[in-house]
């Protein structure tokens, strides 16, 4: 009853953008903090970027600093993952998923932290 709904993804060339969303039915999105996850081919599950419930406060992972943004739509209750200059290592599932507990002023990068996920979309960046 309570789901997060990502965007398709797909085939970008490297050096190109992407934008994912992540659309929540049942609950309302802008209470809880944000998080977006990525699992690449051979690597573990990685937290990317996350927002807290306010939108005051966000968190990058080193790796994707100063070519992603998260935002929130409140009015369309939805979350975005702007991704520019995307590199080949970029490539993986992408998830997001929401922080259900009482709202806070940070958010968290870990996901033991979140408790609805997304089905997770697939982000291919290839020349």
């Amino acid at each position: 009853q309570l789901q997060l709904v990502e965007s398709w993804g797909g085939l970008v060339q490297p050096g190109g953008s992407l934008r994912l969303s992540c659309a929540a039915s049942g609950f309302t999105l802008d209470y809880y903090g944000i998080g977006w996850f990525r699992h690449a081919p051979g690597k573990e599950r990685e937290g990317v970027s996350c927002i807290s419930s306010s939108g005051g406060r966000t968190n990058y992972a080193d790796s994707v600093k100063g070519r992603f943004t998260i935002s929130r739509d409140n009015a369309k209750n939805t979350v975005y993952l702007q991704m520019n200059s995307l590199k080949p290592e970029d490539t993986g599932v992408y998830f997001c998923a929401a922080d259900l507990k009482k709202p806070q002023p940070m958010c968290a990068m870990m996901g033991v932290d979140y408790d609805s996920w997304g089905q997770g979309t697939q982000v291919t960046v290839s020349s």
